[in-house]
């Protein structure tokens, strides 16, 4: 199958990377050129379990040398996502799906509007990517799971051929008939750490040696469930806590959160689409959040000192 993966940083990496050993023609697009580079003269560096492997890739700064592809991922940030995909419309052919992994809530609707409804899948993933330099990336694929399903519930021969693909290629895929609850269910896991490990600069070794940064996790984490709950939407994960331990399950001891990753490189989060999008929509249905709001106006804070 030939994939575009737009917004291909270190998840993106990760995710290409293996699907790219399973046979498949993935181009990665990252709009920085130095990384680009980097992986076509020297490939993608992939470390797994301490080992680095090198994975011979196809990576552009634009979708223009890629052409019409089946599947595009999309995986760029949140704040990006109308104008990444406006400038990708040329990965689409008659038949090409459009897939969103992305963090948070909302994508789908501005997807949506550019490439209409019937392109798109959506879906969640728990599989985890950290950059150690341009163009070497730690991979957490191992045990982590990915769902993606129709948004009407329904499934499809495609949805179902797609994750053929992945799990075939070891990123373990399950086919959701309820993907907004499965879209809850990995915002959780993002409650539960993302803007906790970006305010206090932690990865999740020393994260996860913290009593009171687990407490204010499953505080912030019990205030989303409400929400949802209150939104009517059917959650999998039954406890705040294990929000909290699906986040750091597998994953080594020097990861970071594409949160923290994000204010390290001195640029913006997705806070708005997390912890922010469970503000809006606690607000929409009456539920107070203090915690999360908390946790918001902390990460507004470090973003507005970030050099400009």
């Amino acid at each position: 199958m030939k994939i575009g993966i737009l917004g291909a940083g270190a998840l993106g990496c990760a995710m290409g990377g293996v699907l790219t050993e399973a046979g498949h023609e993935v181009w990665l697009i990252n709009r920085h050129a130095g990384q680009v580079d980097v992986m076509n003269t020297r490939g993608l560096i992939l470390r797994t379990g301490g080992i680095d492997r090198t994975v011979a890739v196809r990576a552009a700064a634009t979708a223009g040398p890629v052409g019409t592809v089946e599947l595009v991922i999309v995986l760029v940030k949140s704040f990006h996502t109308a104008e990444a995909m406006q400038a990708a419309l040329s990965l689409l052919g008659p038949q090409t799906t459009v897939l969103s992994l992305q963090n948070g809530l909302g994508h789908e609707d501005v997807l949506a509007g550019i490439v209409g409804r019937e392109r798109l899948l959506a879906g969640k993933t728990y599989v985890g990517g950290t950059q150690l330099a341009p163009g070497h990336v730690i991979a957490g694929t191992v045990n982590k799971l990915t769902l993606i399903g129709e948004l009407d519930g329904g499934v499809s021969a495609r949805v179902r051929r797609m994750a053929d693909v992945f799990n075939q290629a070891g990123l373990d895929t399950t086919v959701s008939d309820n993907i907004m609850g499965a879209i809850w269910d990995k915002l959780l896991v993002n409650v539960a750490t993302g803007a906790l490990s970006a305010i206090s600069r932690l990865p999740y070794g020393l994260l996860y040696q913290s009593p009171e940064l687990q407490a204010c996790a499953v505080a912030a984490v019990s205030e989303a469930m409400a929400v949802a709950r209150a939104s009517g939407v059917t959650l999998s994960i039954a406890e705040p806590g294990d929000a909290w331990r699906m986040a750091g399950a597998g994953l080594p001891y020097e990861f970071k959160p594409s949160m923290l990753q994000s204010l390290e490189k001195g640029s913006r989060t997705e806070i708005d689409y997390i912890n922010g999008a469970v503000v809006r929509q606690g607000e929409k249905v009456g539920v107070p959040t203090p915690v999360n709001q908390t946790l918001v106006a902390c990460i507004k804070g470090i973003e507005r000192g970030l050099p400009r």
